[in-house]
């Protein structure tokens, strides 16, 4: 990648350390958990004290104080990131896509479903890793991953 950041996000690792350790084990400018395990994530935190994660509270990490929604900026790229379980996202991405406009984001981030999902329309991405650990889309367990350079922003899927 020439002259950019990569920003892994994965999400919904329900208890399963190893899918979080080896997607930890990849070379990132920053890590975004979109939730549903942030037990093992305080556990990675330790582990991996140097590395930038973030994080959302998914609807199983009971008692947790992470924020619901959450927004970080890299080289001036927007990234709004969410479990999505309050927003609507098994039945459609449209509140998120609005929620993008209207907070001027490039990249608009949401797990709950553990199925892969990537659209671009009207400058913004809205993109679900899947799961790390448990797939509902008869795919192999999944991470996602923004490359932003000088060219511009790219989202993918890749197999864990």
């Amino acid at each position: 990648m020439a002259h950019g950041k990569r920003i892994i996000v994965f999400s919904d690792t329900h208890g399963r350390e190893r899918a979080m350790i080896d997607i930890l084990e990849k070379e990132a400018y920053a890590y975004i958990f979109l939730g549903d395990g942030e037990r093992e994530l305080d556990r990675m935190r330790e582990r991996y004290p140097d590395k930038r994660i973030y994080n959302v509270r998914g609807n199983c990490d009971f008692a947790s104080s992470a924020p619901d929604i959450d927004l970080l900026s890299v080289d001036g790229v927007r990234i709004m990131f969410t479990h999505g379980h309050n927003h609507g996202v098994k039945y459609s991405t449209d509140r998120l896509f609005y929620l993008a406009k209207q907070n001027e984001i490039s990249v608009m981030l949401f797990g709950h479903t553990h199925c892969r999902h990537l659209e671009y329309d009207e400058g913004v991405y809205i993109m679900n890793p899947g799961s790390a650990a448990a797939p509902r889309d008869f795919k192999k367990p999944s991470y996602g991953y923004i490359d932003i350079t000088d060219k511009g922003v790219f989202c993918a899927h890749a197999d864990l």
